[in-house]
């Protein structure tokens, strides 16, 4: 590994990591304003990431050549080809072996911070229990409804979209289903103008408040397996189809615990580590002073 360590360009990598997270662009794409903050952010991150690499867990990590592999074919497997892979890298002034410089460095860095979470305390059951009884609210599903639907836009540029034509489409549809609902997902299939018709019209299981309110309305109004009228919206006409209802219900403690406790580890593992880091950041602080 050492030869991957004198190659680095952690910094350029470090400004492309940023510069996708903030802009979703690589730094060559970004206006003047934009390249300053994600410069600002990679320095900040490299300042952090150098920090740990200096501590003595960062000595007693070793990166394997496979998790190196790995984590390198991760990013190669984002492309359509190698050229491509390879062009991308040459933009952003990178290449293989600086590539796996950075990433081997970054692996590094992960696998301290994984080091230091797993020194968070576990947690109790007491704890679990505290927890469900100050965030009640979070435990209680509302009552959700499982949709389709079938849409007929208006559109008065097309004469079998007018108000009038799309309404009566959508009225001899919703006749067609009352008499048989178990037609729902192939007349979905054969003349719903909603990307769903692919997948029978299928909206999900919903809470109130998800959908337009005309349609809310109507869906938190019908009975399991009920096909309704045609509903208009601000978009067009909409016959839906009620699948199922799901009650509203409170979650027991015993079905909570398992994401209470998911919860509360994650945090304790991130607070753990920002303890850490700002630990080695005073004491950095303070070797500067002296």
């Amino acid at each position: 590994m050492a030869a991957i360590e004198k190659t680095a360009q952690p910094a350029t990598y470090n400004l492309l990591r940023a510069a996708l997270a903030l802009f979703k662009k690589s730094p060559g794409d970004l206006t003047e304003a934009e390249l300053q903050q994600a410069k600002t952010q990679a320095l900040n991150e490299f300042r952090i990431e150098s920090r740990v690499l200096n501590t003595p867990e960062a000595s007693a990590v070793i990166i394997t050549d496979q998790e190196l592999q790995q984590a390198y074919q991760e990013i190669q497997g984002r492309y359509q080809d190698e050229a491509a892979f390879f062009s991308d890298l040459e933009k952003n002034r990178l290449d293989k072996d600086s590539l796996l410089a950075a990433l081997h460095r970054q692996c590094k860095v992960n696998t301290v911070l994984e080091l230091v979470a797993s020194r968070a305390p576990a947690i109790s059951d007491i704890e679990i229990g505290i927890y469900y009884h100050l965030h009640a609210e979070q435990f209680h599903l509302p009552e959700r409804r499982e949709a389709c639907h079938i849409f007929i836009s208006i559109n008065p540029d097309y004469p079998e979209n007018t108000l009038e034509t799309a309404l009566t489409r959508a009225q001899e549809i919703a006749e067609k289903l009352r008499k048989k609902p178990h037609k729902f997902a192939d007349l979905a299939l054969r003349h719903s103008e909603c990307p769903t018709a692919l997948q029978g019209g299928v909206l999900g299981t919903v809470p109130r408040g998800t959908l337009y309110p005309e349609l809310d309305a109507v869906l938190f109004d019908m009975k399991a397996g009920e096909v309704s009228e045609a509903v208009k919206s601000e978009i067009g006409f909409h016959v839906l189809l009620c699948k199922s209802i799901q009650k509203s219900e409170t979650l027991s403690l015993a079905k909570a615990t398992p994401k209470i406790r998911q919860l509360m580890k994650d945090r304790a593992r991130r607070t753990c580590q920002r303890a850490w880091l700002a630990g080695l950041a005073n004491h950095e602080s303070g070797e500067s002073r002296s």
